[in-house]
């Protein structure tokens, strides 16, 4: 991800990503979708309470979402080691696959 996103552009990147339409993701923060319109073209700011849900939905820190941090972090919570290790090494195929363009 460029490390230049607006909060804006990274709201709509990860909604996108999560296949999610701005109502339903206004539904799940318990806003208007003008509301979320509004972050996306940057006429607006979330509130501490919405970035905090923002960050929730989308498992990423507000850190993430306000550009502070260039890098997502993927959360492990419940997952057994097995399985942590088997999405990291997922990363690394993508990181490796990634790298050959």
């Amino acid at each position: 991800m460029n490390s230049i996103y607006t909060i804006g552009e990274r709201i709509k990147e990860l909604r996108q990503g999560r296949n999610l339409t701005q109502l339903v993701l206004s539904e799940r923060l318990g806003v208007t979708k003008a509301l979320i319109s509004a972050y996306e073209n940057q006429t607006a700011y979330p509130s501490f309470d919405v970035l905090l849900g923002l960050a929730r939905i989308f498992n990423v820190t507000t850190d993430y979402l306000l550009g502070k941090e260039k890098t997502r972090t993927i959360g492990t919570k419940g997952l057994t080691e097995s399985q942590i290790e088997m999405v990291s090494a997922l990363v690394n195929e993508f990181q490796k696959a990634n790298s050959i363009h």
